[in-house]
């Protein structure tokens, strides 16, 4: 049983202001397996006030500087490296292997990067009299959410820490074990007090007063577009910065040619990964209507090889987050069902011999139509929806009518044909025949998916205002 009731402010592990306490539910067996503490706006205040006071000096350390506490901060990730990965999997469910290959390695990854870029970025530039210069913007609010905690958490405060920023994490509190021991890593690499600070709570009481705040001049935000629209009006009366990464539906378009069966397998397989809990997710697969039967057939031997079970073991699918989420993603299901889309594996319920724990059995439906239901709603579970076209043209039209534009995906033997469709898709990111693993490359949504753009270079400049010094050179004299 974990217990992690401290906050982290100004450098030290602090009682909260008020003894509220909240139990985080371990997703694979619905019981108890630790406990936080519930900031407030007290709470809140008084790491702002941390974060205020240290930005002075932290906002004029050298590069050289700052890269070193990055290079601290990297090592001792990678010295907790087992202890987030056992966190992970036990707050929100990510099987063991996932958590290991992939959702604990990511943050290094973006740490790493940071390294990188910070080595080379320009902080200023020379254009004739004038200089401009990038300066850090100040505080930082950063709200993360529960599906890929230390993606979320590290592709923020990397690039703040890089640029001179100070900030206050909200981690979830669906899943705020890995932002704990992550927090404890920042105070072990010798962070600066105040620099790095942490307040657990839910989005009521701790979220609210951090995007509010009238001393906190940037707010970046990771969940869902409900709760984005909220954050933004909350930040509205002080003018502050909103960096917004929203949600999605994204559409994987396989088009007709040879490397069909092999375009509609990757689909499914990318599909289920961290059990369709991903924003980024390709949840509508458009295929020719003339091949729907193909793609059935396919989709149907991809999906039953999919294991769903413990993820301390060796199943591909844990649970999904909570119960919330789980009777969130049932009632979605049944639309599906009563809209008459085609169900060819999964359905309502759980997987058979799992009695406990919120597990969504793997599910494909067929003979979709954009508005139904399941084709609209971000569902953020293991839920497929394939949908079929007529020509390349509708495929594109159809993929381009949602509300969100986080990500969209092309399949095609036609490298050259994928390109022309990716090129018309209204996304921030759009894959070709499963290409991704860039962390340079920038990662945020055209639409309703949000504002702003994560990773790499592009991630700096979030955490960075423009500042032009007007006769900085003297103009030449005339001869």
């Amino acid at each position: 049983m974990r217990e992690y009731l401290k906050f982290y402010i100004n450098g030290e592990w602090v009682e909260p202001t008020e003894a509220k306490t909240l139990d985080v539910i371990n997703p694979a067996n619905e019981e108890v397996c630790g406990k936080i503490s519930l900031g407030n706006a007290t709470d809140v205040d008084k790491a702002v006030k941390a974060a205020r006071a240290a930005f002075p000096a932290w906002s004029q350390t050298t590069r050289e500087e700052r890269l070193e506490v990055l290079g601290r901060i990297l090592a001792e990730y990678q010295k907790r490296f087992g202890d987030l990965a056992t966190a992970v999997t036990e707050e929100m469910g990510a099987p063991a292997n996932l958590a290991q290959r992939a959702q604990v390695p990511i943050g290094m990854g973006h740490l790493a990067t940071a390294v990188e870029v910070l080595k080379t970025f320009k902080f200023e530039e020379d254009r004739g009299p004038t200089m401009i210069v990038k300066e850090p913007i100040g505080v930082c609010g950063f709200i993360t959410p529960w599906n890929w905690p230390l993606n979320q958490i590290v592709c923020k405060v990397a690039p703040a820490i890089a640029t001179g920023c100070t900030m206050v994490l909200k981690p979830s509190e669906v899943a705020p074990f890995s932002g704990h021991i992550f927090a404890e890593i920042m105070h072990a690499a010798g962070v600066p007090a105040g620099v790095f600070n942490m307040v657990q709570g839910d989005g009521i009481g701790v979220g609210v007063p951090l995007s509010s705040h009238p001393e906190v001049d940037m707010v970046s935000f990771t969940g869902s577009t409900r709760a984005g629209i909220e954050v933004a009006k909350n930040a509205a009366p002080t003018v502050k910065r909103v960096a917004q990464e929203l949600g999605g539906k994204s559409p994987n378009i396989v088009l007709d040619d040879g490397a069909f069966a092999k375009g509609v397998g990757r689909g499914v397989a990318t599909m289920m990964t961290n059990s369709g809990q991903s924003c980024n997710a390709p949840t509508r697969m458009l295929v020719p209507k003339a091949r729907m039967d193909e793609a059935i057939a396919v989709a149907r031997e991809a999906v039953s090889t999919v294991t769903v079970g413990d993820p301390n073991g060796n199943s591909q699918l844990g649970p999904v987050v909570s119960e919330i989420q789980f009777n969130k993603i049932q009632k979605l299901i049944q639309a599906g069902i009563d809209e008459g889309a085609t169900l060819v594996s999964g359905g309502v319920g759980r997987p058979d011999g799992l009695d406990k724990g919120y597990y969504v059995k793997p599910t494909v439906f067929a003979n979709v139509t954009n508005e139904m239901t399941i084709a609209k709603e971000e569902i953020f579970g293991p839920v497929l929806s394939i949908l079929g076209y007529d020509s390349l043209d509708e495929a594109i039209e159809v993929g381009n009518d949602t509300e969100y534009g986080l990500a969209a995906y092309v399949q095609a033997e036609d490298l050259n044909a994928a390109r022309k469709v990716a090129a018309k898709l209204r996304a921030g990111q759009v894959s070709i025949n499963g290409g991704g693993g860039d962390m340079m490359a920038p990662f945020g949504g055209y639409k309703m998916s949000g504002n702003g753009r994560e990773w790499g270079d592009f991630g700096f400049h979030e955490f960075l205002e423009t500042k032009a010094i007007l006769g900085y050179a003297p103009k030449p004299a005339a001869e």
